[in-house]
C-alpha cells in the first residue's frame, strides 16, 4: 500500500487489488490496519477513520481521516454524494460514445444484485460512462459514479453484457494475473476538512493492467489522468 498524500487531517493511499479495505473474518491485511501501522509503527492505536470503501478486487484511491472531525466532514461528503469518484474500467464488449446507467441494487442474503425498482430493498444505482477506446472486442471506459452501491460498476456493466475484464464472479473473462480485476479508482475529488478548497487526487493504472491494454488504450487513459492532475 503506497501513501500518495498526507497532512494533519488526511491520509490518501493506493489500495492494491485484492487488498481488503477493512478487517474481515479472513484475517487478511487491510488498508485500515496498514494505515494505522503507517501512522504509529510501534504498539500505539492511532485514530484513523474509514469513510468509504473499495471492493477487494478493485484497486485505486482511498482517503482516510486522521481525526474524528475530518471523519465527520468526509463521511458527509460521501453520504451526500458531493465527493467525486471517477474510475477506469476495461470491459469485455464493444461500447461507443457516452451513456448513463440507472438500476436498483439490493443485497438479499448479503449478495449484491440488480433488482427491479419495486424491490423493497432496492436502492438506486446511477453512473455516467464514456468509451475512451475500443480494441480486440474490449472497451476502455471512464466511469463517474453518482451513487456508491456494493459492486455497482461491476453489476451494471455485466447487466449490459459488458462485464469487467477479470471479474469472473459476474461473467468477465479470466486474466493471467493475481492482481484483481480491471477496475481502478483513478480520480477522487473531496473538500478538504480544514482548508477552504477542493482537493483532487489522481492514481495511475496499476502494473497488472499493462498486458491488458493496447498502446492506444494506455494513451487514452493517460490523457484522462493528465487532465485531472492539479496544476
Amino acid at each position: 500500500m503506497d501513501v500518495l498524500y498526507e497532512d494533519a487531517q488526511l491520509l490518501v493511499v493506493r489500495k492494491p487489488a485484492e487488498t481488503l479495505a477493512q478487517p474481515d473474518h479472513t484475517g487478511d491485511l487491510d488498508v485500515l490496519t496498514l494505515g494505522k501501522r503507517h501512522l504509529s509503527p510501534g504498539n500505539g492505536e492511532p485514530f484513523l477513520g474509514l469513510v468509504h470503501r473499495l471492493d477487494r478486487p478493485t484497486s485505486g484511491l482511498m482517503v482516510l481521516a486522521k481525526t474524528s472531525a475530518a471523519a465527520r466532514h468526509l463521511s458527509r461528503q460521501f453520504r451526500e454524494r458531493t465527493a467525486q469518484k471517477q474510475y477506469l474500467a476495461l470491459v469485455d464488449g464493444v461500447l461507443r460514445g457516452i451513456g448513463t446507467w440507472q438500476d436498483y441494487i439490493a443485497k438479499p442474503d448479503r449478495t449484491p444484485m440488480i433488482v427491479g425498482p419495486d424491490h423493497p430493498d432496492g436502492k438506486r444505482a446511477a453512473l455516467d460512462w464514456q468509451a475512451l477506446h475500443r480494441a480486440d472486442e474490449r472497451t476502455l471506459l471512464s466511469v463517474q459514479l453518482h451513487t456508491g452501491r456494493p459492486h455497482q460498476i461491476r453489476l451494471q456493466a455485466a447487466e449490459r453484457g459488458a462485464p469487467v475484464v477479470g471479474d469472473t464472479r459476474y461473467g468477465g473473462p479470466a486474466i493471467a494475473s493475481d492482481g484483481g480485476i480491471a477496475l481502478h479508482h483513478a480520480i477522487l475529488r473531496v473538500d478538504h476538512p480544514s482548508e477552504s478548497h477542493r482537493k483532487t487526487f489522481v492514481d495511475a493504472l496499476p502494473t497488472h493492467w499493462t498486458p491488458l491494454l493496447t498502446d492506444d488504450m494506455r494513451a487514452a487513459a493517460g490523457r484522462v489522468l493528465a487532465r485531472a492532475r492539479p496544476g
